[in-house]
């Protein structure tokens, strides 16, 4: 299938970040120089990415002008991923780096391990972004069991440390619902820059989405391809295979992936892709030639399926996702149901 362009508006995106002289951003402990102000709206995710590939996925996606990596402890690759880092011909103030503390690291000492380790193995002074993984804190060294002496606000005000501390430059969250971002936002002295969460043409969360932006918060969008992730089994069609898609990106000359990608960017989310393939990490960059009419995005806001694909709630006994589409349900939810 023809695919258009993938270098083209990145060259065009290269010139603007160049207009820009490097700016100081005031911290605790230091200034940090950067060029690279505001996240940007395209990354490279590294979940579940391999061990063995994602270094050189990493360099050669910063050395093509991708300047933005997205990475979390809990995938176990970020020393990997900092070698890919450092390997490529480009500065520490001309990328963005976001990384997340995992749900055994809520208590504050902890976290400051967990924060500290993640800086020492992605090879940076500071981070960019730091995120609370889940709104869920697990007991240290037993496994899934809850925490209950840790709350996700004693969380926060260990996060909002870490700012003043110099150790990252914005905080954030990920797969909260929105009770929980409305009750971080009440509290808040260093209010969330982002929130992560599953969003993608299947499970499109408009409202979800539109309210972050009423707020200020900006929108990361994980798993932006919906199943293509071999992790998932919905039992939904792959998208990659999606009549309604195929035809879109035969439409606009692009592959149905540039075509997703491209949709995501349009309603004003950061998009990640994963990939550890120099011809799909060149080929994603496509997207950002494409644009949407209004029609073309009242037609994909019509093909939602509202279909979750990641929620590991049941597996943890906790209810996620508990005011939006496809919340967790837990063995009691089904017997409440058949009871009915």
């Amino acid at each position: 299938m023809p695919f258009a362009q993938p270098l083209s508006a990145f060259s065009v995106f290269a010139g603007f970040l160049a207009l820009f002289p490097a700016s100081t951003l005031g911290v605790a402990e230091g200034d940090v120089i950067t060029r690279v102000r505001d996240i940007p709206h395209f990354g490279l995710g590294t979940w579940l990415s391999d061990k063995e590939k994602v270094a050189h996925a990493v360099e050669y996606a910063l050395d093509l002008g991708y300047n933005h990596i997205d990475a979390a402890l809990i995938y176990r690759n970020e020393d990997q991923t900092g070698k890919g880092i450092a390997a490529a011909n480009v500065a520490r103030q001309d990328i963005w780096v976001t990384s997340k503390l995992w749900n055994y690291h809520h208590r504050a000492e902890e976290a400051h391990k967990a924060i500290k380790k993640s800086i020492s193995d992605l090879g940076v002074e500071y981070l960019d972004l730091y995120l609370i993984h889940w709104p869920v804190a697990f007991v240290p060294g037993e496994g899934t069991e809850i925490d209950q002496e840790t709350s996700i606000f004693d969380t926060w005000r260990t996060m909002e440390s870490f700012v003043r501390a110099g150790l990252t430059r914005h905080i954030g969250i990920s797969n909260f619902a929105r009770k929980d971002v409305e009750s971080i936002m009440d509290m808040c002295t260093i209010c969330p820059y982002a929130h992560e969460f599953e969003t993608h043409p299947y499970l499109q969360q408009q409202d979800f989405v539109d309210f972050h932006h009423d707020i200020g918060v900006k929108v990361i969008a994980y798993s932006p391809l919906a199943n293509t992730n071999p992790h998932y089994d919905s039992g939904t069609q792959p998208i990659l295979e999606n009549t309604f898609w195929k035809n879109l990106a035969d439409r606009k000359n692009a592959t149905v992936p540039q075509t997703v990608l491209a949709w995501g960017i349009q309603r004003g989310t950061i998009v990640i892709p994963k990939s550890v393939h120099e011809k799909y990490i060149n080929e994603n960059l496509g997207a950002l030639d494409i644009t949407f009419t209004d029609d073309e995005m009242k037609a994909i806001q019509d093909t939602d399926k509202k279909v979750r694909m990641n929620d590991p709630g049941k597996g943890w006994g906790v209810k996620l996702f508990a005011d939006l589409d496809a919340p967790t349900r837990l063995d009691d939810d089904d017997k409440k149901v058949q009871e009915l």
